[in-house]
């Protein structure tokens, strides 16, 4: 009798459990081929009823997402679109959502990197360069302050007035917006540089996601490193490197020609990593006069020990003297033309309350910003056009310019005086 009641109990779980099998699989194949076609769980995990519809309305995020890694190690949407503290929150479609997305949120699990990125130039400094305080609270100019002195507490660009907001809207802020304050109370966004869904490391380390904005006559990193050698082999070996490999794990076999992040944030072959892009420079490159930044000593040694990867200390020093010797140079042809401009403010031949009201302003304005500029990054980055046609003779050639230019105002003005020099050929 216990036999068989046995076997009828075995028989009825067999029988159950096929049915419910079968049952799985008939549900299963008459979902919609919206549900079914969605990636596996190593992909959007958790994040079908957000994918359900995206995939018809923005297919683009969705497939951005599911390359990755943040869909390969169990991030789901949520993880990311949560609200964090200060943001505001939208309902949408039966979740909670932050309706602005900041770098609070990324922060959230890479504190440090957000951290190290508050240090930087790329942080509040980036945003104050072109709009001044006026989009800050006090809290955020004054932590900002204490790593970058003047840099954000300070009047907006006296372009924004000149060009107007429609050009600083498309243009200036469009870069500069990697600094911007938030209402969170954070800064910026990680997005300018990994892009949104796919959040990509290899994104970032590509030379040309810094050529979005470092690029044109004011800034022509990414012209320069073109030209350079590192470009050079960067363009013909691309294919044979690693750039998605693991941060703090990079090998000169993943890496073995330097982009802009190796040099300047990269962590090769045991080197710290950081997102301080200001931690490896030692002048002020940007600045008309550039002088040594304050840990001068320290980020040139930070800044050597990724050459030393591929070069010897003896070509190392020789190729920093060199580029040191065009600080020097090039500091004097500013102080030069900066000193027959201040004659003429002095002079009252020049009106302090515009400066860009007349074209010797503007001539002075383009010999640092531009050529300057270009000849110093030029020397530190292997660009030897830059150095030479896009700099020095640029310099020379405005310096003519503003020469004349002095000459001219003081003979319109009945006060010809021979304190402005010839430029030198």
């Amino acid at each position: 009798m216990s036999n068989s009641r046995t076997f009828a109990a075995v028989f009825i779980a067999i029988f159950v459990g096929t049915a419910l099998v079968i049952a799985a699989f008939m549900l299963n194949g008459a979902r919609p081929a919206v549900e079914t076609a969605q990636p596996g769980a190593q992909f959007v995990l958790a994040s079908g009823k957000c994918a359900e519809c995206h995939r018809q309305q923005t297919p683009g995020v969705v497939h951005e997402f599911e390359m990755s890694k943040h869909s390969t190690r169990g991030v789901n949407c949520l993880d990311c679109h949560q609200p964090a503290t200060g943001q505001e929150k939208l309902d949408h479609r039966g979740f909670v959502i932050a309706k602005h997305l900041t770098s609070q949120n990324c922060a959230n699990c890479h504190q440090t990197e957000y951290e190290q990125y508050l240090r930087s130039r790329h942080a509040a400094p980036a945003w104050a360069a072109v709009g001044g305080t006026k989009d800050f609270t006090p809290a955020q100019i004054a932590r900002a302050e204490q790593y970058h002195k003047g840099a954000v507490d300070r009047p907006a660009h006296p372009l924004v007035g000149a060009e107007g907001m429609a050009a600083v809207n498309k243009g200036c802020f469009q870069c500069h917006s990697v600094g911007q304050p938030n209402t969170d109370g954070s800064i910026g966004t990680c997005t300018n540089c990994h892009a949104r869904h796919a959040a990509s490391v290899e994104t970032a380390r590509n030379p040309r996601a810094c050529g979005q904005c470092h690029m044109g006559p004011d800034h022509s990193q990414i012209e320069i490193y073109e030209e350079s050698k590192h470009g050079i082999l960067f363009a013909s070996q691309r294919q044979h490197m690693n750039l998605a490999a693991a941060s703090g794990h990079v090998t000169v076999q993943d890496m073995p020609v330097p982009t802009c992040s190796t040099c300047h944030m990269g962590g090769l072959e045991g080197i710290t990593v950081t997102h301080d892009t200001s931690e490896r420079l030692s002048y002020w490159l940007f600045a008309p006069i550039s002088d040594r930044r304050p840990n001068y000593q320290l980020a040139q040694a930070r800044m050597q020990e990724v050459c030393l990867k591929c070069h010897t200390r003896e070509r190392i020093d020789k190729y920093y003297q060199d580029a040191e010797a065009v600080i020097v140079s090039t500091n004097a042809k500013v102080k030069e033309s900066q000193a027959v401009m201040q004659k003429l403010y002095d002079d009252k031949l020049l009106s302090a309350s515009d400066p860009y009201d007349q074209p010797i302003k503007f001539a002075a304005f383009d010999l640092w910003h531009y050529y300057g500029r270009t000849a110093k990054h030029g020397a530190f980055m292997g660009g030897a056009d830059f150095v030479q046609w896009h700099g020095y003779y640029e310099m020379l050639n405005k310096q003519a310019e503003i020469n004349f230019e002095a000459e001219q105002l003081r003979a319109n003005h009945g006060n010809r005086s021979s304190t402005t020099q010839p430029a030198i050929p």
